[in-house]
């Protein structure tokens, strides 16, 4: 028995719980609507946690009028479907957003790392143009496992956590931003050139990758291997 199921447009894969520990995800863009509706219902089908990410309004009322249970994330723009009791969640995430126009990106990152099983805090609007508002909220920062810093513009909040905290850092440039911003490119070089130590960079906007990573290292702190 093959460990993927041939949909004709695509493979569903079923057996990724098992080697990551979280069911596959589907990526929404580029996907027609019956095409995301097909997929989730192939991966309810196994009993797990279903995500959707990059989902647009009418993607989730498709997928709900199939699955009532299923729920909608806009401001991460996430599909969601619980089919079983989730564990309790372990360790602790510190999501840390520069801007309040950082939050869609960063909510997608706090959402993942909660369905792959971890506790998650927020803090957002906490960028170096008021450097106060960080250092107001360290003590709980401090205290996390793994830290996701989420940026655009120059992306400099992650170098200012990373030569803060004693923890992995997780840096998410995002494409938000005034011209020379180009896109996100600025704040993803910025964070890949940190001269403070411990921060690892995603790609641009992929709060799903950043949020993904922090639970892997949050479990492996847990002791959790399976």
């Amino acid at each position: 028995m093959l460990p993927y199921e041939d949909l004709g447009f695509a493979r569903v894969d079923h057996q990724r719980h098992l080697r990551r520990g979280f069911p596959e995800v589907i990526y929404c863009p580029g996907k027609t609507t019956e095409q995301i509706v097909t997929i989730f219902g192939r991966l309810a089908a196994t009993g797990g946690t279903v995500l959707a990410t990059r989902a647009e309004p009418a993607a989730y009322e498709a997928v709900k009028a199939v699955h009532p249970g299923a729920e909608y994330y806009r401001q991460a723009k996430a599909v969601v479907l619980r089919t079983k009791a989730e564990a309790e969640p372990i360790g602790l995430v510190a999501v840390v957003s520069a801007g309040t126009a950082d939050m869609p990106v960063a909510e997608e990152a706090a959402l993942t790392a909660e369905l792959v099983g971890s506790r998650v805090e927020r803090f957002y609007d906490v960028g170096v143009a008021g450097i106060h508002r960080l250092f107001d909220s360290w003590d709980k920062i401090s205290k996390a496992r793994v830290i996701i810093v989420v940026a655009g513009m120059e992306g400099a909040l992650a170098s200012v956590v990373g030569g803060l905290s004693a923890c992995p850092v997780v840096a998410v440039p995002t494409s938000v931003g005034y011209g020379a911003h180009f896109d996100g490119l600025a704040p993803l070089l910025t964070m890949l050139n940190s001269c403070a130590s411990g921060v690892a960079v995603v790609n641009i906007d992929n709060g799903y990758g950043a949020g993904y990573m922090a639970a892997l290292i949050n479990r492996l702190g847990e002791g959790v291997k399976d």
